[in-house]
């Protein structure tokens, strides 16, 4: 009796385990992210981004580093949402309301949240030195969200935890589960109130390089800007005391580099399907 138990137990959860996985558009990775609904992750991280914002110096759009952002981010949102619709991964950016932000800070980093919520910061824009820079990192970020990377560390936090679900959907869907509230911050806080942030694993991190490259390049930016980028990025790294976020949980820099070489070619061919075009 209880052998069975043991297996009815265990093929519930390998059952649980298949049907909360997804795959990751272009990379075919398997991810789990079943624990919460992409719609409930939307909600969270927009009730987040308004918070950060309202507390934040934001930019005014007609200021030209903050126009340079929207121009790059639109520019590789339409890109992106198009390979997605033209291969039927539509649903990944349902119920997305993109923006694009500057913010005075100087801090080096930048993030996009799942639902398309875009923050730059002044302080990455020497990094960025130019548009291509600009779309490297805006690449990089958008990668994270259309890699679904916060629903994922949301599921395995909540797994880790023993959380199964979030609760109902609608506005203010965790305020009742400090667990839940305390998690929320954890995988999506972006300011200075948050004591600890769940970073991206290396896992992520590389996944969102090498999805960088290939829609900035399908965007019309030339890929091989990226390897310039990351190595004056490496370079602010070593001649600060604390290391920029981006690079935070990232292989040696070397090795990152080299990984961006090796994938360059397929970026390529993007870009100059792109170029073919016009």
């Amino acid at each position: 009796m209880k052998t069975l138990l043991k297996s009815s137990v265990a093929a519930c959860l390998l059952f649980t385990l298949i049907w909360s996985c997804q795959k990751v558009p272009l990379t075919g990775r398997n991810q789990f992210v079943g624990l919460v609904s992409n719609d409930q992750m939307i909600q969270m991280s927009f009730a987040e981004y308004k918070g950060f914002m309202d507390t934040s110096k934001v930019v005014p759009a007609n200021n030209n580093d903050a126009a340079m952002i929207a121009r790059v981010g639109g520019r590789i949102k339409t890109a992106v949402e198009n390979y997605l619709i033209q291969n039927n991964y539509s649903e990944v950016i349902n119920g997305y309301q993109w923006e694009f932000k500057l913010v005075q800070s100087k801090e080096v980093n930048a993030w996009c949240m799942p639902g398309g919520k875009v923050c730059f910061y002044t302080g990455i824009l020497p990094i960025c030195k130019d548009e291509a820079g600009v779309a490297v990192v805006m690449g990089h970020e958008i990668a994270h969200a259309i890699a679904s990377h916060g629903r994922e560390r949301m599921s395995q936090a909540m797994a880790a935890q023993g959380i199964t679900a979030i609760g109902a959907a609608g506005a203010g869907i965790y305020t009742g589960n400090q667990q839940v509230m305390d998690l929320v911050g954890q995988v999506l806080g972006v300011g200075a109130t948050v004591g600890y942030v769940l970073p991206n694993s290396r896992k992520q991190e590389s996944e969102a390089d090498k999805l960088g490259l290939i829609f900035m390049a399908m965007a019309g930016y030339d890929p091989s800007n990226a390897v310039a980028f990351w190595q004056r990025m490496a370079e602010a790294g070593k001649n600060s005391q604390k290391p920029p976020k981006l690079l935070s949980t990232h292989p040696a820099d070397e090795d990152r580099i080299a990984d961006l070489k090796k994938q360059l070619p397929q970026a390529q061919k993007y870009y100059t399907s792109y170029a073919s075009k016009r």
